[in-house]
């Protein structure tokens, strides 16, 4: 990851505290603990409880993963435990 871009602002759109929503938590905040550390906001978003947000970002499925800041804006839907394809659909690299 760039540092130099600043801050990453991060939505994770979940429904309702399934296991399927709290792997994605966990895991959401794994990968940026790691390749964020220190640059990132997340919100977690309960589509289930407020459903005007799924409306208003456009989310169709859960759990959802967008990536609001920097641009370009990135979504990733489903899995969140495959931290490869996260970082590959989010733009999200680990400098080596």
């Amino acid at each position: 990851m760039d540092t130099e871009q600043g801050q990453y602002v991060l939505r994770l759109y979940i429904s309702g505290m399934t296991s399927n929503s709290r792997k994605a938590i966990e895991n959401t905040k794994k990968i940026c603990d790691e390749f964020l550390e220190g640059h990132y906001e997340l919100e977690i978003i309960d589509i289930h409880q407020q459903p005007i947000f799924a409306k208003e970002g456009q989310i169709v499925a859960a759990p959802t993963l967008v990536k609001e800041l920097p641009p370009p804006l990135r979504k990733f839907i489903g899995d969140m435990s495959k931290t490869e394809r996260i970082l590959a659909g989010l733009d999200l690299r680990k400098k080596n």
